[in-house]
């Protein structure tokens, strides 16, 4: 089985989304190309025939990883989760020791991940640092140029 990936129901709706845009709008463009090319003559010489056939294995890849993530995504109950400690879906505001600043990101799975709408992946280095953290606590995350240490000021649900 795959690896299992957890979802709010607008990151689960935006993949099913994705998905059926490859299958109805994308696939047919791919055989539709194929066509075209396979019209053209000689398929042995024909660098746009296997262009095309290439475009669409690379298209049934992606299609077959999107099935797959999809069959193994878990839609998360946003009432039942805990808000003492910062989980999926948490909304923490944070403090940088180091320069006062004050923070706020959501956690939420990697795919549905924005840092422009302060969004970030739990499995980001910030991310795995606030897991399980409560308000009061301190977190030390390592990251490329050193040890940053923030105060968990908040934690809200989104």
């Amino acid at each position: 089985m795959g690896k299992v990936s957890y979802y709010t129901e607008e990151g689960l709706k935006k993949l099913k989304e994705e998905l059926d845009h490859l299958r109805d709008v994308e696939r047919p463009k791919a055989s539709q190309a194929i066509a075209e090319a396979r019209d053209k003559g000689d398929l042995s010489e024909n660098a746009e025939y296997d262009a095309a056939k290439e475009a669409q294995g690379l298209l049934e890849m992606k299609i077959s990883k999107m099935e797959a993530t999809l069959a193994n995504a878990r839609l998360i109950d946003e009432s039942q989760l805990d808000t003492s400690k910062v989980l999926v879906l948490s909304t923490v505001k944070i403090k940088n020791q180091t320069n006062g600043m004050e923070m706020k990101y959501t956690l939420v799975a990697e795919s549905e991940a924005d840092l422009k709408s302060g969004k970030i992946s739990v499995n980001s280095p910030i991310g795995k640092g606030l897991l399980g953290k409560s308000v009061g606590d301190t977190a030390a995350i390592t990251v490329p140029n050193g040890t940053m240490k923030f105060d968990i000021l908040e934690i809200t649900r989104s």
